[in-house]
């Protein structure tokens, strides 16, 4: 019961994070057109498992969307942040020696091979977080350009116009093929910074519990 509520406050929190760094950034406020609305729900589901990470992104949605609401269809693209959980929750199960972020007792011993292992479990990481990185780039995208050609496909006139900012660059290109190549460049950067900033968090964290616990 005590893990539940704890996991419970790390969700609200996580969703409050990720609302406020979203306002931040995808308002162009400092210039940089970037989403960041799933950092946290990548250190949730890194720390929580898939359901707890699903809840975050779900309550980020909706919540985010509520404050600045524009029509029903932008819920939806709950399903980004769902589709982002589950994508990083099976990448924690296949990749778990080098996304494990719970120290192992042995790793404390002070050994010349675990030293000498260390470089390589960093490599590991990173190489790991980079391709989930991607992934993650092109099936969010994909998802956004199909969930925002629907939105524009049934959409009324009261309903805010979703094409892609970037959609002169695309011209030549079908409809729905646009709003998906569209938003690769920024799903690039926003991916590989939200991956490695929601891996970094859970890591910390993880350290942290793991070191009260040997207290």
């Amino acid at each position: 019961m005590r893990k539940i509520a704890l996991m419970f406050l790390l969700c609200v929190f996580g969703t409050a994070l990720n609302i406020f760094f979203n306002k931040i950034f995808a308002g162009s406020g400092i210039g940089l057109p970037l989403y960041m609305d799933t950092i946290f729900t990548i250190t949730v589901t890194f720390i929580g498992g898939l359901f707890w990470g699903c809840l975050t992104g779900v309550l980020t949605n909706i919540i985010g969307h509520t404050m600045n609401f524009w029509g029903w269809e932008g819920y939806l693209f709950s399903l980004c942040n769902i589709l982002t959980a589950l994508i990083t929750w099976k990448f924690s199960r296949i990749f778990f020696s080098e996304l494990t972020f719970i120290s192992n007792k042995n790793e404390n011993e002070n050994t010349s091979f675990f030293k000498s292992r260390r470089l390589d479990n960093i490599m590991s990481k990173i190489f790991v977080l980079m391709l989930l990185s991607f992934i993650l780039c092109f099936t969010i995208s994909i998802m956004g350009g199909l969930i925002a050609s629907f939105i524009e496909i049934i959409k009324t006139p009261q309903s805010v116009n979703l094409a892609s900012q970037y959609s002169d660059f695309y011209s030549g290109l079908p409809f729905v093929l646009r709003e998906i190549v569209s938003r690769i460049p920024i799903n690039i950067i926003d991916r590989i910074i939200s991956v490695f900033a929601g891996f970094g968090i859970a890591y910390v964290m993880g350290k942290v519990v793991n070191k009260v616990k040997i207290k």
